[in-house]
């Protein structure tokens, strides 16, 4: 089993967490884990991207070539354009459909959409709309990470412990808010996967 995954996004939206419950995920598997240095904590409101590479046996290098990636994840659609290039012919880029308006230039959010349209695999979700509906933004990221499930040979219930993990210190409120946001991302990552496959 081989699993390389772009993470990409802004300071400030949870990349880290998305990196660190698919980490415990994996390592509760058993599996050998490396993540490459994260870029841009220091502005918030800078870009971040990781790479995070899983797998069965050792790996040597936490880099993920160019054209190799299983999966972008990403809670910002312009910043999932960046990466495109590491995405393998039969990758799937996952991203939120809101922008993060950071810049004064940034394009018309119909263009970035459409320039992902062309991807023949991708999956964008208005995550920020649901984390609001579920009861807080600030679990857009739960919700990206919940469509992306779909598509990891990971454990659903195994990233559902890693949040149990990760959060409990913050109380129980907290971890069924980020449990309820994985699982309605996963719900509309089923409905959009078979839709697309059609």
């Amino acid at each position: 089993m081989k699993l390389d995954i772009i993470l990409s996004g802004v300071g400030g939206q949870g990349i880290l967490s998305i990196a660190t419950i698919i980490g415990a995920a994996a390592i509760r598997n058993g599996l050998f884990l490396k993540q490459s240095e994260v870029h841009g904590m220091a502005q918030r409101g800078g870009d971040v991207q990781s790479h995070l590479r899983i797998a069965d046996h050792p790996i040597f290098s936490d880099l993920i070539p160019q054209g190799k990636a299983d999966l972008i994840i990403s809670v910002e659609p312009l910043e999932s354009l960046r990466y495109t290039t590491y995405l393998s012919p039969q990758g799937w880029l996952i991203t939120n459909t809101k922008p993060y308006l950071n810049i004064t230039n940034y394009p018309p959010l119909e263009n970035v959409l459409a320039e992902i349209a062309q991807l023949p695999f991708h999956l964008t979700i208005d995550a920020d709309q649901i984390a609001t509906e579920l009861g807080s933004p600030l679990a857009m990221n739960m919700v990206i990470l919940g469509a992306a499930a779909e598509f990891m040979p990971l454990s659903f219930q195994d990233l559902e412990q890693a949040i149990h993990t990760i959060f409990q210190k913050k109380g129980e409120n907290v971890v069924n808010l980020n449990l309820n946001a994985l699982k309605k991302g996963n719900e509309i990552a089923k409905v959009q996967k078979n839709y697309l496959s059609k």
